[in-house]
């Protein structure tokens, strides 16, 4: 009796050192965690940002269309990132016009046109938050590649008879594209399997204005400007000037996260 008493008290004795010291173990931890994020709160406050790379996505309304866009970035300094960006959008020519039929029409349209841009931006920092609800401004400026994406634009036409068939600018009965008599537009299946690439490059030009609540968090409105220029002219309505030369305006919202 007297061993096994000795053997349950030891046993007790032990379990107690192990208990307490999982405990200042993990009161340690506590501690630790809450000093680094003290020391992020200040960092922040302060305006230092202290991360390396960033992941962000954006929206943007041009003044000639819509779009979209990809970031990934790698910070060099406190003033200085690198951006590659992927960005896609659709281009619409400021005279176009829909007429009303079965599906609405833009009669005398020829191509969607979609640049699809891949490109490399520097990021310069113009000032950080002055603390956790300020505001910091960057401004952005780089270029790259751009692929000019065309797809046909095709029109559902009534050839008599019962028939119908979508046509284009460039078809073989293309009579029907501006004569008709038209029933409707296209829907998002047609033109793909005619689509052209014409390369370019382009240029690009912003200010960005971060208003997240932390550093970490990346919510912004980018305003900016860009220049893009095809190796071919850009057919986008007939009886009108195409141009390789596009210069446009923009504006985005971007939400991201760094690391």
């Amino acid at each position: 009796m007297r061993k096994l008493f000795l053997l349950v008290a030891t046993n007790i004795f032990f379990l107690s050192l192990l208990a307490q010291e999982h405990s200042n173990s993990k009161n340690e931890k506590k501690a630790e965690k809450k000093q680094r994020v003290n020391a992020i709160v200040r960092q922040e406050e302060e305006g230092v940002l202290h991360y390396k790379k960033h992941l962000a996505f954006g929206f943007k309304l041009t003044n000639d269309g819509y779009g979209g866009f990809a970031e990934y970035a790698k910070v060099k300094s406190v003033s200085r990132t690198f951006l590659f960006q992927l960005d896609i959008a659709e281009r619409k020519h400021p005279k176009e016009e829909k007429i009303q039929a079965t599906t609405p029409v833009i009669y005398g349209k020829i191509n969607f046109f979609y640049p699809i841009k891949l490109g490399f931006q520097e990021q310069f920092n113009f000032g950080n938050k002055g603390n956790k609800n300020g505001v910091s401004l960057t401004g952005n400026f780089g270029g790259g590649l751009s692929m000019g994406l065309l797809r046909p634009y095709l029109v559902e036409v009534d050839k008599g008879n019962g028939v119908s068939e979508f046509v284009g600018y460039n078809s073989p009965d293309s009579n029907y594209f501006l004569n008709g008599p038209i029933i409707g537009g296209p829907n998002f299946g047609t033109g793909w399997s005619n689509l052209q690439v014409v390369p370019g490059l382009y240029l690009k030009s912003s200010l960005r204005f971060d208003y997240g609540k932390y550093n970490e968090m990346i919510n912004a409105v980018e305003v900016g400007a860009t220049a893009e220029y095809y190796t071919k002219i850009i057919p986008q309505m007939i009886n009108l000037e195409q141009k390789k030369l596009f210069l446009g305006a923009y504006v985005s919202l971007v939400f991201g996260r760094r690391k």
